[in-house]
C-alpha cells in the first residue's frame, strides 16, 4: 500500500538548482532514510514534501486517511508552554485524557482522577500512558512543569522528538532524530523504531543506526534520487558497483569522443543530413565523456609540530559544581599517540573536561601540567563566529594566506579549501549562507590549520555528511599526534579510538581499553550476569580474621607444571592480541550486519577477557622467576 508518492519534484533557488524531476514513492511499513552530502537539500526535501516551502513544480501525494507527523531539526515550540504542555499538544484522544489525568494527580484531584480513571479504562488508553511515562524517562524529561524557555537546545530537541513519538502517527518524517542524544538513548531509539509499524522516513548520519533501522537508502546526488534496496552496509557495496559502471561509461564515451572529435575537426563547414545526426550524437558523447565522479579525497598534510616526551600530566585534578561532581581526585598521564575516546550521559562533565584540559575552565584541587611542545588544536561544538560580511575564503586568509606542509611545501587559501571539499564556486560565497554542516567543516580546516599535535574534538560529526566524515577519518588514521574525541556516534569511535574514558557521574570515571563496541559489549555482559545472579541464591558468607603470618608470603621456585604453564602464557598472550587486533579492524570495517557486529563484539570481548585474565596469572608466576 502506498503511503507516499513523488512525481517530477524539482526546487531551485534562483539560478541554482536543488533537484530537478524526483520521483519514487514509499509504501507502508518501510523504513527509508535520505543521505545526501551537506547543503545538496535534503532538509529543503523533507519541508517540501510537507508542504512547507513551495515547489517550482511536481506533485507530492499522501494517502488520505493516514497521520502524518514531522520532527524539525530546529523545532519552532511555543515558549510560554510546559514540556507537560508541549509534548501533549496532540488531538488524539488518548494523550487528551493522559494529559489531563497527569494535571489531576499533580493537583490531587481525587474527584477529576475517579472520572478520568473510567474514561481511559473505556478507551483502552493505559498503554498509552505507560509509553508517555516509558518515552519521557529515556529522554530524561522528568520535570514536565519546566517551561520550553527554560530548556537548552538539546532539551528541547529532546521534547520534539518525545512529541513526534507519542503522536502514534502511521508515517513519522524524522530529521536528525538523534542529535543531542547521549548513546543510550541512541540505542534506545534504535530499538523503538526498529520494531514500531509505523512507515519512517529520515535523514541522519548516524551509520549503525542506518544500519539497523532502515532497509531503504536514498541517494540525493547529481540534483536527482538513486534507491537502493537494502540497509546501509547494502547501499554502500551497491553504491561502489554503480560508480565502476559509471566510470566505465565514461571512459568508453572518452574514446568515442577522440575519434568523433576527430572527424569534426576534418569536417567542412557544410554539412548533410547524416552528418548532422552525428554531430548530434557527438554532443550527447561530449556530454557523458565530461562527467566527472565525485571522488571525496581529503588529503591535507599539514605540517605538525613536534611532540617533546612529556605531553600531558593530570595531578589529583577534583571539579565539582552544586550538585554533581565531575571528577574526583583524578591522576593520568598521556601517552605519544594516544587516540582516546570520551563517553557518558549528557551533563556527565565531557565537555567541561576538555574546558580544563586547554585552560578554559579552572580546576577545584590539584593540577595539570603541558608539555613545553604541545599545540593543542581544539574543535568545541560552537558554530564559528565570523564577521557577516565574510565569505569562505577570507575564514582560511584570517589565519594565513598561504600554509606550511610537510617537505617545505605550501598550499594556498584556496589550494587548501579545494582540499577540504570546499569547491571554487564556493569560495566567495558568504559564510552565513552555508549549511550547517559546512560551516562546522569550515571550523575544522580553521582548527587543523593552527598545526597541532594534540587534537581535541568535541562532537566533530555532528551535521557532517557521512562522506566528509569518511574522509575526516581518512585524515584523523594518518595523524601522527595525540586525539583525543568525544562523539555520540559509534561508528566514527569504533575507528578512531583504542581505549575510553567513561563518565558514569559524580566523579567516577572508568578506563576501558578497546573501543565503544567493546565496552558497550561489557556493558551487556555485565547485564546479563547481574539478571542470571538475582535467580541464584547467593553464598552466605562467613569472615575470617587472618593473622599478619598466615598471608606473609613464602619464598618459592615454580614448579615443572606452573613452569609450562608460565611459557604457554607467554606464547599465547601475543596471538590473543594479534586477534583483539584483527576482530577491532573487522568492527570498524562498517561492512558487517546487525548479527554480526553482535557476533564479533562477543568475541571481542571474550577476547579482552583471556588477554586480561592470562596476563594476571602471567605476573603471579613472574614473581617466582
Amino acid at each position: 500500500m502506498n503511503f507516499l508518492s513523488i512525481e517530477n519534484l524539482t526546487k531551485s533557488y534562483g539560478e541554482r538548482m536543488i533537484f530537478a524531476d524526483l520521483t519514487f514513492g514509499i509504501d507502508q511499513g518501510q523504513k527509508v532514510a535520505i543521505v545526501a552530502k551537506n547543503g545538496s537539500g535534503k532538509t529543503t526535501m523533507m519541508r517540501c514534501i510537507m508542504g512547507m516551502e513551495p515547489v517550482d513544480s511536481g506533485k507530492v501525494t499522501f494517502r488520505k486517511d493516514i497521520r502524518v507527523a514531522f520532527m524539525e531539526q530546529t523545532e519552532n515550540m511555543r515558549e510560554d508552554q510546559t514540556i507537560l504542555e508541549s509534548i501533549f499538544d496532540h488531538d488524539l484522544p488518548e494523550l487528551k485524557l493522559i494529559k489531563e489525568y497527569n494535571i489531576a494527580v499533580a493537583k490531587n484531584d481525587e474527584a477529576k482522577l475517579e472520572e478520568l480513571y473510567q474514561s481511559i479504562t473505556e478507551l483502552n488508553a493505559w498503554d498509552t500512558e505507560v509509553r508517555v511515562q516509558q518515552i519521557l524517562s529515556v529522554l530524561k524529561l522528568e520535570d514536565m512543569d519546566k517551561r520550553i524557555s527554560e530548556l537548552s537546545g538539546g532539551q528541547k530537541k529532546r521534547v520534539a522528538l518525545a512529541k513526534v513519538l507519542l503522536s502514534d502517527a502511521d508515517f513519522l518524517i524524522l530529521d536528525e532524530p538523534t542529535n543531542h542524544l547521549d548513546l543510550d538513548m541512541i540505542e534506545w531509539l534504535e530499538n523503538y523504531l526498529s520494531s514500531s509499524k509505523s512507515t519512517i522516513l529520515m535523514v541522519t548520519h548516524d551509520r549503525y543506526f542506518l544500519e539497523v533501522v532502515c532497509d531503504t537508502i536514498l541517494e540525493l546526488a547529481d540534483q536527482t534520487i538513486y534507491r537502493y534496496k537494502g540497509n546501509f552496509s547494502y547501499y554502500l557495496e551497491k553504491k561502489a558497483e554503480r560508480q565502476e559502471q559509471t566510470q566505465s561509461t565514461i571512459e568508453k564515451a572518452k574514446n568515442t569522443f577522440r575519434k568523433e572529435l576527430d572527424w569534426i575537426r576534418r569536417q567542412p563547414k557544410a554539412r548533410g543530413v547524416k552528418q548532422k545526426a552525428r554531430v548530434d550524437a557527438f554532443q550527447d558523447v561530449k556530454k557523458v565523456a565530461s562527467q566527472r565522479l565525485d571522488e571525496d579525497e581529503l588529503e591535507l598534510p599539514v605540517k605538525m609540530e613536534r611532540l617533546g616526551s612529556k605531553i600531558v600530566e593530570f595531578h589529583k585534578v577534583s571539579k565539582s559544581y552544586p550538585n554533581r561532581v565531575i571528577l574526583n581526585d583524578f591522576s593520568y598521564n598521556v601517552q605519544r599517540q594516544e587516540r582516546l575516546g570520551i563517553v557518558g550521559n549528557n551533563g556527565a562533565g565531557k565537555t567541561t573536561f576538555l574546558k580544563m584540559l586547554v585552560g578554559q575552565e579552572e580546576v577545584d584541587k590539584g593540577k595539570i601540567v603541558l608539555g613545553e611542545t604541545v599545540v593543542f588544536g581544539y574543535y568545541s561544538q560552537d558554530l564559528i563566529k565570523v564577521n557577516d560580511d565574510f565569505k569562505v575564503i577570507d575564514v582560511v586568509r584570517e589565519v594565513a594566506e598561504y600554509i606550511p606542509l610537510e617537505k617545505g611545501r605550501q598550499l594556498s587559501a584556496a589550494q587548501l579549501l579545494e582540499r577540504f571539499l570546499f569547491p571554487r564556486d564556493m569560495h566567495y560565497q558568504f559564510v552565513h549562507k552555508l549549511s550547517g554542516g559546512e560551516k562546522r567543516r569550515l571550523k575544522l580546516l580553521r582548527v587543523l590549520m593552527s598545526n597541532p599535535n594534540f587534537l581535541i574534538l568535541d562532537e566533530p560529526t555532528n551535521d557532517l555528511d557521512i562522506f566528509a566524515m569518511s574522509v575526516l577519518e581518512e585524515y584523523l588514521r594518518q595523524f601522527q599526534g595525540c586525539l583525543i574525541v568525544v562523539s555520540h556516534d559509534r561508528y566514527f569511535m569504533d575507528k578512531m579510538v583504542d581505549h575510553l574514558f567513561v563518565f558514569e557521574g559524580q566523579g567516577e570515571l572508568k578506563d576501558i581499553v578497546g573501543n565503544y563496541t567493546v565496552f558497550r559489549q561489557q556493558q551487556l555482559d555485565k547485564k546479563r550476569g547481574v539478571k542470571q545472579n538475582v535467580t541464584k541464591e547467593e553464598p552466605e558468607i562467613k569472615e575470617k580474621t587472618i593473622s599478619p603470618s598466615a598471608v606473609e608470603p613464602k619464598k618459592r621456585k615454580l614448579s615443572f607444571k606452573e613452569k609450562e604453564e608460565y611459557e604457554t602464557i607467554e606464547r599465547r598472550l601475543p596471538e590473543l592480541e594479534k586477534t583483539k587486533e584483527e576482530l577491532t579492524l573487522t568492527l570498524s570495517s562498517g561492512e558487517l550486519s546487525n548479527e554480526e557486529l553482535m557476533k564479533n563484539g562477543t568475541a571481542l570481548g571474550k577476547v579482552v577477557e583471556e588477554i586480561d585474565a592470562l596476563t594476571e596469572r602471567w605476573i603471579e608466576l613472574a614473581e617466582f622467576i
